[in-house]
């Protein structure tokens, strides 16, 4: 092989060590967004929750009260 072929092969080397490093760095980012999103996810579920058992408590005090003033149950 002359320098010329050594040269070129090196380039290619060189190229592809830098495209593996960028897509590594792409790879680690979009990771770490994921796992933020995935936080996010999760708080909203727990919000969630928390909204739901705040409603069922409202809808007993409302069943109750409705009781109270009709006097009779509801279906």
């Amino acid at each position: 092989m002359d320098a010329a072929s050594l040269s070129v092969i090196a380039s290619v080397i060189g190229v592809g060590i830098a495209l593996a490093a960028v897509i590594l760095r792409a790879i680690a980012q979009i990771d770490r967004r994921i796992e933020r999103v995935e936080d996010r996810l999760g708080r909203v579920e727990q919000g969630q929750a928390e909204l739901r058992e705040r409603m069922a408590k409202l809808e007993g005090l409302l069943e109750g009260l409705r009781e109270a003033v009709t006097g009779r149950r509801a279906a």
